[in-house]
């Protein structure tokens, strides 16, 4: 390849930086070589058939008009796959390969561990056993606003981090309910994180960890599995609640103190706070709780709307004519409150129908596919936390009474109260509610219920107190 066209070739990848910015450059761009110019023709050249099918599908008109701004003549891209000989290589002059030729493995199934670090993330998930990533879950493509903004600020530092840097907050435990965005951040964090050559970043489910570690048992492997899962710079685990198992469950705490005692990072996301996760050994939910730990609050109005434009300029990619009027998009914000997904789900219909039937989206169309996606306002979830602070304010007492061995009258009735309450407006267990209150056992918990509940059914006082104080709760 003359010198000439190396020039060419770089002022190409400046205008690519420039048009889609550092951050997309970076993640798909980095690792693509220039093979060959012939005539009306350019052949470049990517490492995975995962790089190639995502350049191919979203940027490969970017990719043609910036050379056509060097070569005006220039109509056509061959993306191919390198061999990962041709990528171990010293870099020199290869024969181009017929674009119809069935592309050929890249070899990555005999990747090792020491080598993870120049792969890009579907690459580290093949060598290490990593969860599925979804190629549209960055942080280019997560929405913010109020009730996430700090755990988005958070996954961005971590993301963000290079290896050697003293790591600011360890573990990172995000929780929040079902399609609030827990997992995009996880894969956000992974698929930054794995872009450069620096670190490597592995997202694992619950399931996955507790599949691996089981599977390296039966082997006779759960010495490289346990050493591979600590010479990870940034472990990313999703769904901690559904982690089972007493030995599975130690592997991950000694996995956990390994790498944070290392320096390295750790992300975790689940559905609730490290102290409601009651399966998990209390030393687990100990050190994740001595993190940063991030609420992801529920979707307001102004976000569920930014979710939607999101979702109609993505699918307006592959189909242009695609448009969603503004009075839809701001019916379908006020209307679907649960979650996230509802959101994409709505657009999809209305995608789906718009061109299946090859009519325009309307409101009155709107309004009949997405009726089954228009639920009740959910109940605000209680925490136990709330009940002690409104009870404890209910009857001039503090928290910390509540939760003393105290036995006075004026001490014994709010914390009955408090229990009952507990009890009925949580799916906290008997010997969680317990431990709540100072460690007590699940056998006063069910005798401060069942108290609470006999005297309600006959004491008009106390019953009107506590609708009260169920109604401050759930306000």
């Amino acid at each position: 390849m003359s010198d000439t066209e190396q020039e060419r070739w770089s002022r190409v990848k400046g205008r690519l930086r420039s048009t889609v910015g550092e951050d997309i450059y970076s993640s798909w761009f980095a690792r693509m070589d220039l093979e060959s110019v012939h005539g009306e023709s350019v052949r470049l050249s990517v490492p995975t058939r995962f790089l190639k099918s995502w350049i191919q599908a979203h940027y490969a008109e970017r990719v043609l008009s910036c050379w056509q701004a060097e070569l005006p003549d220039v109509h056509r891209i061959d993306l191919t796959v390198r061999s990962a000989m041709r990528c171990a290589a010293p870099v020199r002059e290869a024969p181009a390969t017929d674009a119809r030729r069935p592309e050929r493995s890249e070899g990555r199934d005999g990747v090792e561990l020491k080598t993870v670090a120049t792969a890009p993330a579907s690459a580290n998930h093949d060598a290490l056993g990593g969860s599925p990533l979804d190629p549209r879950l960055t942080f280019q493509s997560f929405v913010t606003g109020r009730s996430n903004t700090l755990a988005h600020a958070a996954a961005r530092q971590v993301a963000e981090g290079r290896r050697g840097d003293s790591v600011m907050f360890n573990p990172l435990y995000i929780h929040a309910g079902v399609g609030l965005g827990k997992t995009h951040l996880l894969q956000a964090v992974t698929w930054a994180g794995n872009a450069g050559t620096e670190r490597r970043v592995l997202y694992l489910t619950a399931e996955k960890f507790m599949y691996g570690f089981v599977a390296a048992l039966k082997t006779q492997t759960a010495l490289a599995f346990k050493e591979a899962l600590r010479g990870i710079d940034v472990l990313v685990i999703d769904d901690l609640q559904f982690l089972q198992g007493k030995s599975t469950q130690a592997e991950f705490c000694h996995t956990l103190n390994a790498l944070i005692d290392a320096g390295r990072q750790v992300v975790i996301a689940a559905d609730r706070p490290p102290s409601d996760l009651e399966s998990l050994d209390d030393r687990v939910r100990s050190r994740l709780a001595g993190g940063l730990v991030v609420e992801m609050g529920s979707l307001g109005e102004e976000l569920r709307l930014g979710i939607l434009r999101s979702r109609v300029e993505a699918a307006r990619v592959h189909h242009a004519s695609f448009d969603v009027p503004e009075p839809v998009l701001d019916y379908l914000a006020k209307a679907i409150t649960h979650n996230g997904r509802d959101l994409e789900g709505a657009i999809n219909r209305l995608l789906a129908h718009s061109k299946l039937n090859a009519q325009p989206v309307t409101l009155e169309m709107a309004e009949r596919e997405v009726r089954d996606l228009v639920r009740p306002q959910e109940p605000r979830r209680i925490k136990i936390e709330d009940i002690q602070r409104v009870v404890a304010r209910q009857y001039n007492v503090s928290r910390s009474d509540l939760l003393s061995s105290r036995r006075t009258a004026n001490v014994v009735r709010p914390r009955q109260v408090a229990m009952y309450l507990a009890k009925t407006l949580t799916l906290r267990s008997l010997p969680e509610i317990g431990r709540r209150f100072g460690g007590r056992d699940h056998t006063t918990v069910l005798h401060a219920v069942r108290k609470i509940e006999a005297l309600v059914s006959k004491d008009a006082t106390l019953s009107d107190e506590v609708e009260l104080l169920k109604r401050q709760l759930q306000e």
